[in-house]
């Protein structure tokens, strides 16, 4: 499936968008760390729950659980929450 990958992602990567397998999202993020070490810590944490700062959408739905069932053909954003003030 397509997942699109944040900028600040990216240097892992080298591209905004990257093909990556799984039936949940957790076993895509271990596809994603096979192909592109050091990846998935960035998105999810040592307790593998996702990283306040991060948001999943699947199809343009927002997602938070790691257990959330994946299509072959689904796209998924990965999308970096900006905070400050």
């Amino acid at each position: 499936m397509k997942v699109l990958i944040p900028g600040a992602l990216r240097s892992y990567t080298r591209a905004s968008e990257v093909e990556a397998e799984g039936g949940t999202l957790a076993e895509l993020f271990a596809d994603l760390e096979r192909r592109y070490p050091g990846i998935r810590f960035r998105v999810v944490d040592e307790q593998g729950l996702l990283r306040p700062n991060m948001r999943l959408f699947v199809n343009g739905r927002g997602v938070r659980e790691l257990g959330h069932a994946l299509r072959p053909q689904d796209f998924v954003a990965v999308v970096l929450a900006l905070s400050g003030g």
